[in-house]
């Protein structure tokens, strides 16, 4: 996957942080639309041993298309080259050639016939959804399974199945096994609890309707739409979902009322003392001291990556990311300041900064967003990215897991990557929507997102033009400022 470069890759977890994992959830019912772009937007979800990630889906002349360098960007190498009506693209070692108009193409030197006609627009091939079935096991060389109507496309043996029981303890328990860990985003509403997994390739039971003999938890169905997966657990009294088992198991009960404690007569019960809030490690910014919590407060961090003696991707032979990636968020500051959101640098010189520093002083700025910036000299436009954290570990007092700080605020940067993208699609700027195991992402305890940006159309010496990232800045701070309220009300 060579849009996420080596800053993004996971890292050993410091010892000095260990796990916590368990969820009593009730988020805003807004989290069950939590997928790659607006609710009402058709996409489809792309499942592999590689990447989870998901597509717009585009319609002409009544059938659905997809863009075919963006499905296979995330799986391997990918090239493209347009001669007139010609479109060529080679995966890997694999050369295939579409025609404008036309539904005949050739794959690997063989001919193949696409079941509508290839279209060209904007540089970018499209293809139609019901060729991938049978297009990309060519491309790709193995396995594919799509289900067009759930737009769920799975690469290789890569599916989630689970099994679901019900208990005969008191109260009942809903115990849900899953032969991968998973993350979905649960919502509750008077006599359901709703998990929706967006990210993970969970597949259907035997059964996509579930009964089981208890009155509190009497069912539970399973559906696929617009490339999430859905499951509802109907009960007679509220519901809550606790993980275990490193993410494989969830069980799903009452919740338990813990009995009074006794008081004596004539003495008052005193109050329980607050939690203890979570432990974060002092940031070390090369030579500056680390920042202090209330010192100012910022609204976001805006963090460019690379810096110092790591350069970055060498985008042309004199331009490297680091200085695009530096020039661009001082230009993203600008924009949030502009709108009265203030905004903390991370790096605004060309210094050497670890990924636990970076993580570190995102953390302890007291912020409620970090957006991250990266620059790709690869594809065009924008990709968007959180995290796909890790299941945490077992909890010891108030310390998080170091790779999976972010579980908690994921449903809030994915509302943040969602508004972000949607300015980004009004300026007319082509935006894919992505989740990886994103360091230093994963460790955050705020909103946030990361941002790569790639040129427009081929012209790569774009990357560093004030227009083309005016453009981009400008979209990605409305983003942010529509969803202010939201940032805010997650940071208290």
């Amino acid at each position: 996957m060579h849009s996420v470069d080596p800053y993004l890759k996971s890292k050993r977890r410091p010892p000095h942080l260990n796990a916590h994992l368990m969820l009593i959830a009730v988020l805003a019912s807004a989290g069950a639309l939590l997928s790659s772009g607006s609710p009402d937007e058709k996409h489809i979800s792309i499942y592999s041993n590689v990447a989870n990630y998901s597509l717009p889906v585009s319609q002409h002349k009544g059938t659905d298309y997809v863009g075919l360098l963006e499905l296979l960007e995330p799986l391997g190498t990918v090239s493209t080259r347009t001669n007139k009506d010609h479109w060529r693209i080679r995966y890997n070692d694999a050369d295939s050639e579409f025609i404008t108009g036309k539904v005949h193409a050739s794959v690997r030197g063989s001919e193949f016939s696409l079941t509508a006609a290839f279209v060209l627009e904007n540089g970018r091939g499209l293809v139609p959804l019901s060729s991938l079935s049978t297009l990309l096991p060519r491309i790709l060389g193995g396995p594919v399974t799509f289900n067009q109507a759930a737009g769920r496309l799975f690469i290789g043996n890569v599916a989630v199945h689970f099994t679901a029981q019900v208990s005969q303890t008191t109260p009942p328990k809903l115990v849900m096994n899953f032969t991968s860990p998973v993350n979905p985003t649960i919502s509750t509403e008077p006599g359901k609890l709703r998990m929706v997994f967006t990210h993970e390739p969970v597949v259907a039971p035997g059964s996509s309707a579930l009964s089981f003999d208890s009155k509190m938890i009497p069912s539970a169905s399973f559906q696929e739409s617009n490339g999430a997966a859905e499951m509802v657990v109907n009960g007679t009294v509220p519901l809550m979902a606790s993980f275990s088992n490193n993410g494989r198991t969830i069980t799903i009960s009452p919740p338990q009322t813990a009995p009074a404690p006794p008081q004596s007569q004539g003495q008052p019960i005193s109050p329980m003392p607050p939690a203890p809030p979570v432990p974060i490690a002092p940031a070390v910014l090369g030579s500056a001291a680390p920042v202090a919590p209330g010192a100012r407060y910022y609204l976001a961090v805006v963090d460019a990556s690379h810096g110092g003696d790591e350069r970055g991707a060498a985008l042309t032979d004199q331009m490297g990311e680091k200085d695009v990636t530096l020039a661009f968020a001082r230009r993203l500051r600008q924009e949030l300041d502009a709108r009265e959101l203030p905004t903390l640098l991370l790096r605004d010189a060309d210094v050497t900064l670890t990924l636990d520093q970076r993580a570190s002083a995102a953390n302890s700025s007291g912020a409620a967003i970090y957006i991250c910036v990266h620059a790709t000299s690869q594809g065009n436009g924008v990709r968007l990215y959180t995290a796909l954290t890790p299941p945490a570990e077992q909890a010891h007092g108030p310390f998080l897991d170091w790779d999976s700080a972010q579980t908690s605020f994921l449903a809030t940067s994915r509302i943040a990557e969602i508004g972000v993208a949607a300015e980004l699609r009004n300026q007319q700027v082509p935006v894919r929507i992505l989740a990886a195991p994103l360091r230093p992402l994963n460790n955050l305890i705020i909103a946030a997102i990361a941002i790569e940006i790639a040129p427009p159309a081929n012209d790569v010496t774009q990357l560093n033009a004030a227009a083309y990232q005016s453009l981009i800045a400008n979209a990605v701070a409305l983003g942010v400022a529509d969803i202010r309220s939201q940032l805010q009300a997650a940071g208290k």
